[in-house]
């Protein structure tokens, strides 16, 4: 397992552990009416919709919670739907972080994130200013249930992806961003359904973290990014040594 993935799966389990449902329901509820308002209400012709769906299943999330996302992004519904924004900072060690959010209020995350980031060590910084260091690719998930990762591996390959790799948890399959919608086709073909199927960031450079206090501000700064409300995914470049990442797993 390479390290960077390693590191985005401590956070996971240890978001996991905190995290309320509500929260997640409404990061979810959010995605589900971005993707109407940005394309269509019937999954089978927006590809963004089904992902979303997805989502939604293997979170357990209500029905009716669900079909009252779908209606507050049709046309005439009343309310406002939360806008894309992406926001980058720096984290304890110089790391380059990346935050997507969707807010119906900039100013209030904007402020929300700027506290944050400077209680927690870091900086928020200006539009590109850390974007350069990643770079943007489609990301195409599927549970290990999925298949052995020589059969995930051969599949991906039919389906035009760049790299797939299997962490013990998940099968990440990537590619060019503007051939996001194809690779997900021809995995769906092969493999049902996909767990997750959207744009994603993928570092270029990246900041090594060479001592355990360093990593444990930073893992502290990035838990506290997700727990805000209008904050969907947090991105980072950091390059974790081993050892420190295994002791972030014991503690």
């Amino acid at each position: 397992m390479s390290g960077h993935s390693q590191f985005k799966n401590i956070m996971h389990r240890k978001g996991a552990q905190d995290a309320k449902r509500a929260r997640a329901f409404t990061r979810i509820a959010r995605e589900i009416s971005a993707s109407v308002r940005g394309g269509a209400a019937d999954p089978g012709s927006n590809p963004r919709l089904r992902a979303a769906m997805e989502a939604a299943r293997t979170a357990n999330m209500p029905r009716e919670r669900i079909e009252r996302a779908v209606r507050s992004a049709l046309p005439g519904a009343a309310g406002t739907v939360p806008d894309d924004v992406r926001y980058e900072g720096y984290g304890p060690g110089g790391v380059a972080i990346i935050v997507e959010a969707m807010t119906d209020n900039r100013n209030r995350t904007a402020s929300e994130l700027r506290t944050t980031f400077s209680k927690r060590g870091g900086s928020l910084g200006e539009t590109n200013s850390v974007a350069y260091m990643f770079e943007r690719i489609g990301r195409v998930v599927y549970p290990a249930s999925a298949g052995t990762p020589d059969a995930v591996l051969e599949a991906a390959i039919d389906a035009g992806a760049q790299d797939a790799v299997f962490d013990g948890e998940i099968h990440e399959i990537t590619g060019p961003q503007d051939k996001l919608g194809d690779l997900r086709d021809a995995l769906e073909s092969a493999l049902g359904t996909p767990q997750e199927a959207r744009l994603a960031w993928r570092p270029v450079m990246r900041a090594p973290v060479t001592d355990l206090a360093t990593a444990q501000s930073l893992l502290g700064l990035l838990e506290a990014l997700d727990e805000l409300d209008d904050v969907q995914r947090v991105e980072t470049n950091a390059e974790i040594e081993p050892d420190i990442l295994d002791q972030l797993e014991k503690g």
